[in-house]
C-alpha cells in the first residue's frame, strides 16, 4: 500500500534542473530517504524502499553522498575488535 503526497514547488526550480515532473518526483523520494536515513529516522531498507532502489544500490547511494552507513564510532570499532 502507498500513500500519495502532492508536494508544491515553483516551476521554475525544475526548469533550473532540467527535470520532468516524473523525475523531480524520483529526486525528492531519493533525497528524502537519503536524508531519513542519515538521520537514525528510517533503516537502511525502509530508506531503500522509500527511494524505489535496491537497498544495496541505496547503499552505494549513501557512498557517493558520503552518508555514513553505519553509526559505530572507530573507538567502539577498536574495541569490538579487540574483545572487548
Amino acid at each position: 500500500m502507498e500513500d500519495v503526497l502532492t508536494v508544491r514547488l515553483p516551476s521554475e526550480i525544475r526548469q533550473m534542473l532540467n527535470r520532468t515532473p516524473g523525475e523531480m518526483g524520483h529526486d525528492v523520494r531519493l533525497y528524502a530517504a537519503l536524508m531519513l536515513f542519515r538521520l537514525g529516522k528510517l533503516s537502511s531498507g525502509a530508506a531503500a524502499e522509500m527511494a524505489g532502489v535496491t537497498r544495496v544500490m541505496f547503499l552505494d547511494l549513501c557512498a557517493e553522498y558520503d552518508i555514513p552507513v553505519s553509526q559505530i564510532t572507530a573507538d567502539e570499532l577498536r574495541r569490538e575488535m579487540a574483545g572487548d
